[in-house]
């Protein structure tokens, strides 16, 4: 029932994750950050089993901390991305596997901005554009049809609005709030939230 939409362009990357944290019919939080900043030009967008959501992500992210302790350098997005897919694959082969689902967006200084898809059955994948949960079936409709890699960040934002403002209006699941990050040659930015509230207010605009 959540949802995570990642977004690669030319220059940058912008991955949105729903703030929503609930419990069978319950909704326990409306404000859960489920973007992990994993070093200055990586992230890693995270939604699946809530404790092991949370316990994967602070595992990724202490180990990769910790590799740069001891070599004096960060991995690069797809050497996290794969060590990331391992460590999945690995606890999937033993008696305490993680259901996660992951998308790990980061900029290269050589390759340039790099988007991976990964499950919790350890698929690993570089994409343009990608999404988790049911939100990602009408997503995925819009990115297919709009994205371009050459659009500015403006645009780019643009687009996700897009693809927020459709889950909310085809999914029955209630998602108010998605929280949004752009990742570039500069490190990691905070974009404002994409909420219902905002949507409605710019619907009503237009009309």
């Amino acid at each position: 029932m959540e949802c995570l939409i990642g977004i690669q362009f030319k220059d940058f990357l912008l991955v949105a994750a729903d703030m929503t944290n609930a419990t069978s019919i319950m909704v326990m939080k409306s404000d859960e950050h489920k973007i992990h900043k994993l070093s200055d030009k990586l992230v890693m967008a995270v939604c699946g089993e809530s404790g092991d959501a949370t316990q994967f992500s602070e595992y990724i992210s202490k180990n990769l901390q910790l590799y740069k302790m001891r070599n004096g350098y960060e991995l690069s997005p797809k050497a996290a991305a794969s060590f990331t897919r391992k460590n999945l694959a690995d606890y999937l082969r033993s008696r305490t596997p993680y259901f996660v689902n992951l998308l790990m967006a980061g900029y290269d200084s050589e390759t340039g901005p790099e988007l991976f898809f990964i499950d919790y059955l350890a698929s690993f994948v570089k994409v343009p554009y990608a999404a988790h949960g049911y939100g990602g079936f009408f997503a995925l409709t819009i990115l297919d049809r709009y994205h371009k890699s050459n659009m500015t960040e403006e645009e780019g934002y643009g687009l996700l609005k897009k693809c927020v403002r459709e889950i909310h209006k085809r999914l029955i699941v209630n998602l108010p709030n998605f929280k949004v990050q752009k990742v570039s040659k500069d490190g990691v930015t905070d974009l404002p939230p994409i909420t219902a509230q905002d949507l409605a207010v710019e619907t009503a605009r237009a009309i």
